[in-house]
């Protein structure tokens, strides 16, 4: 790697490295030490190509989702299976990983900024600025980045575009996998939300079971399928749609109620 080797964003590759290295060493404990994370699927990760993979997501944090991410991708790429034991898979991180988040989230101080730099697509959101609804169009220029990142390696979105659970699924997402014709591969997280503040950054609870499932591809007609049958599948995938909703009899609550007290350790 050449010392000022840069990605397509202009960012020095060498200078991301370190910053992975570091943020991997600093907030490995949130995962495994402080919280437990339970991770389902990782042979899923080892099976694709470097390239043209978008990643689906249901939120519960601004910042640690996307963390825990990073250790997951590349722990499994290292070799380790369902597990971030021993941090020394983050001295050779993949470099060409990326997330789509809220530009006005990055831009929010000094932190927000560093993490950008590890991998951001920062975008303008069409519904929400500044705590206020808002309708505006997409900025194509938007669009074109989250392709050229999916060209350059992996990308990381949350299609419902907030952390509040069970929110519609954008119509964004959609017409990105339309266009470009990415492998999807869903993963489904929870206890994010008990563990760490609404930020992701302040460990709020200790002693959670954070799960962290990764699933097949989605079977896609990219062709064929139109931006509502995608945007269907997407919420089954990641366990959003409407009907995981439905009313829950007494007795299977209270049997979830003691299965989540044995997962407290």
């Amino acid at each position: 790697m050449g010392l000022f080797k840069k990605n397509p964003f202009g960012h020095i590759l060498i200078l991301k490295k370190w910053l992975i290295r570091i943020f991997g060493l600093l907030t490995h404990r949130r995962f495994r030490g402080f919280n437990e994370l339970q991770i389902e699927g990782s042979e899923v990760i080892k099976n694709l190509p470097d390239t043209n993979v978008l990643f689906i997501s249901n939120h519960q944090t601004y910042f640690a989702d996307v963390v825990s991410m990073f250790h997951v991708f590349n722990a499994s790429l290292s070799g380790r299976v369902d597990s971030i034991k021993n941090v020394g898979y983050i001295w050779n991180p993949k470099l060409n990983i990326y997330y789509v988040a809220a530009k006005e989230t990055m831009k929010a101080g000094l932190l927000p900024k560093i993490l950008a730099y590890m991998g951001s697509i920062s975008i303008e959101r069409t519904w929400r600025s500044e705590g206020k609804d808002v309708n505006r169009q997409v900025k194509m220029s938007d669009i074109s980045n989250i392709g050229k990142a999916l060209d350059d390696g992996w990308v990381i979105t949350f299609p419902q575009g907030t952390t509040t659970p069970f929110k519609p699924v954008r119509k964004g997402t959609a017409h990105i996998i339309k266009r470009y014709k990415p492998i999807v591969v869903p993963i489904v997280i929870d206890g994010f939300r008990r563990s760490f503040d609404k930020k992701g950054l302040r460990i709020k609870k200790k002693n959670i079971l954070q799960s962290f499932e990764i699933k097949e591809p989605l079977e896609i007609d990219y062709d064929n399928d139109s931006t509502d049958d995608i945007i269907t599948k997407i919420e089954y995938a990641i366990e959003q749609h409407p009907s995981f909703l439905k009313v829950i009899p007494q007795k299977e609550i209270e049997a979830l109620e003691a299965l989540n007290k044995l997962r407290e350790w």
